[in-house]
């Protein structure tokens, strides 16, 4: 067993331990100031499945809102999402945001064309403001569902879904994440998926960062990894920076 292998099995073993430590810090950021509860974007993925499960076990069913908030997305996406929903006993609604994307879309190519990464990004940036409407109107917290890895390579939409008021999932690899999401009861076809932003048809993540989930959090865990891996590693880590600091300032 290498030192990653031993650092997931360690994890694996003291799992229970770290969810009531994730369950206590979401209770601090909604009761501590008296919020009324939590919204999560779901997208049939993993890492808003473990972040809503988290939710519902810290603050019960009837404080957590998931929206699940279609853009021409796969159908195995939305069925995810319901087979999590039931799972968890999450109460799920759907915000098809399609229209307002096929809406703002020609306006802003009214400027300039955009690219597939773009046109995906603005997609992610529809989704918060959703989010953030639901939660303006409740008087609850939207909850971020970014995991450690993709933090670090920036992997994430700035004033997407790397904009939320709490984040209980940050300091987790994506391989930890599994870990977690099995503990907690997410289904076995979410944790199995090949992740994916679902921010154009075919799209993953892997595919799109160039290196796999284990070879970035090879380097997260233990400092080593494949050197042309880590070549892009670093290199998205550094470009990404002004995704994990606060607006400079003068």
């Amino acid at each position: 067993m290498d030192k990653f292998e031993a650092h997931l099995a360690n994890y694996q073993a003291h799992v229970k331990e770290d969810i009531e430590k994730r369950l206590a810090f979401i209770r601090e950021q909604v009761d501590g100031p008296g919020l009324g509860g939590a919204v999560v974007g779901i997208s049939g993925g993993i890492d808003s499945a473990v972040t809503a499960a988290l939710c519902v076990r810290a603050l019960g069913r009837d404080r957590v809102i998931g929206v699940w908030m279609p853009a021409y997305s796969l159908p195995v996406h939305e069925e995810d999402s319901r087979k999590l929903a039931e799972a968890i006993q999450l109460d799920l609604f759907t915000v098809d945001i399609g229209p307002a994307y096929d809406a703002i879309l020609p306006a802003i190519e009214g400027v300039l064309k955009l690219d597939d990464k773009t046109r995906g990004n603005t997609k992610a940036r529809l989704r918060m403001t959703t989010l953030y409407a639901i939660a303006n109107q409740k008087g609850y917290l939207v909850a971020d569902t970014c995991n450690r890895s993709e933090v670090y390579v920036g992997y994430m939409t700035k004033g997407g879904d790397g904009l939320a008021d709490f984040n209980p999932v940050a300091s987790l690899t994506k391989h930890e994440m599994r870990i977690l999401a099995r503990e907690l009861g997410v289904p076995e076809s979410i944790i199995v998926k090949p992740p994916s932003a679902d921010l154009w048809e075919g799209q993953t993540d892997e595919q799109e960062m160039g290196f796999t989930y284990e070879e970035l959090d090879r380097l997260l865990i233990t400092g080593e990894t494949n050197p042309e891996a880590k070549k892009r590693i670093d290199y998205l880590h550094r470009i990404s920076e002004h995704k994990r600091r606060l607006m400079p300032k003068i």
